[in-house]
C-alpha cells in the first residue's frame, strides 16, 4: 500500500511540474501550443502607431503618436493562433505638445478619406499564420494585417514579461493603399514607415475564438 501510494504522489508530481513550470514561467507565445484560447483583455493593452517626420524641412514637421485601442481579440493556445481587431475610428492622435486645435486639424485628417477612410474602412484587424522562435523569450509571430481595404503579410517580434507580451512591427503606408500625408510642396510630409509598438495582456477568461 505505501510503495502505491508513493507511486500515485511520483506521477501526481510529474503531472503537477509541467503546469507549475508554466505558471512560473507565464503565458508565453512561445507556449501557446499548451492550453485554450483566452481573451485579450483590452483595457489592459496598448496599441501605439509611431509616426515620423520626413523630409527636407522635416523639423518644420510633426512626429506623431496614435493610440490604436484594441476592441476585442484571442490568443488560442491549442491553435497557435492570434487574432484582434481595431476599431479604426477610435484611433487617437496622443501628441500632448500639440495645440488643442492642431491636434484636433490632426485627427480629422487621419480618420477622413486621405488616410484610413474610417466610413469605408472601419477595421483594422490582424491575424496569425505561424509562430517562429527568436530565441529564449523571444518570437516572430507572422500573420496577416488587414488595413485600409487591403490584407499584407507581416511579421511582429515579440517577447514576455511579468505576463505582458510586449513587442513591435513596422509597415509602410503605400503597401496598403495609404498615402503618406506632404505639405508645403512635399517638403514637410510624414515617412512612409511607420512603428507599432504594444503591450498586450489577456484576462484569466477562456473564449470562443473570433470569426474570420
Amino acid at each position: 500500500m505505501r510503495e502505491s501510494r508513493g507511486s500515485q504522489t511520483q506521477a501526481r508530481a510529474r503531472t503537477f511540474a509541467p503546469w507549475m513550470l508554466t505558471i512560473v514561467c507565464g503565458l508565453s507565445l512561445a507556449q501557446i501550443a499548451s492550453g485554450q484560447a483566452r481573451t485579450i483583455d483590452t483595457p489592459d493593452s496598448k496599441l501605439t502607431v509611431h509616426v515620423s517626420k520626413a523630409g527636407l524641412f522635416s523639423a518644420l514637421g510633426d512626429s506623431h503618436d496614435v493610440e490604436a485601442p484594441i476592441s476585442e481579440g484571442v490568443i488560442d493556445e491549442n491553435a497557435q493562433r492570434v487574432a484582434f481587431v481595431i476599431e479604426s475610428r477610435r484611433m487617437k492622435v496622443l501628441d500632448p505638445n500639440l495645440a488643442a486645435d492642431k491636434r484636433k486639424e490632426v485627427q480629422e485628417r487621419m480618420l477622413g478619406a486621405e488616410v484610413l477612410d474610417v466610413a469605408r474602412f472601419p477595421q483594422i484587424k490582424f491575424e496569425s499564420t505561424g509562430v517562429e522562435q527568436a530565441g529564449s523569450g523571444h518570437v516572430i509571430v507572422h500573420g496577416q494585417l488587414t488595413l485600409h481595404g487591403a490584407t499584407r503579410s507581416m511579421a511582429v517580434s515579440v517577447r514576455t514579461e511579468n505576463g505582458h507580451y510586449l513587442g513591435s512591427a513596422t509597415l509602410k503606408q503605400q503597401e496598403f493603399g495609404i498615402t503618406p500625408i506632404a505639405i508645403a510642396g512635399g517638403t514637410v510630409k510624414v515617412k512612409d514607415e511607420v512603428k507599432i509598438e504594444f503591450d498586450i495582456r489577456t484576462s484569466n477568461r477562456t473564449a470562443s475564438m473570433m470569426s474570420k
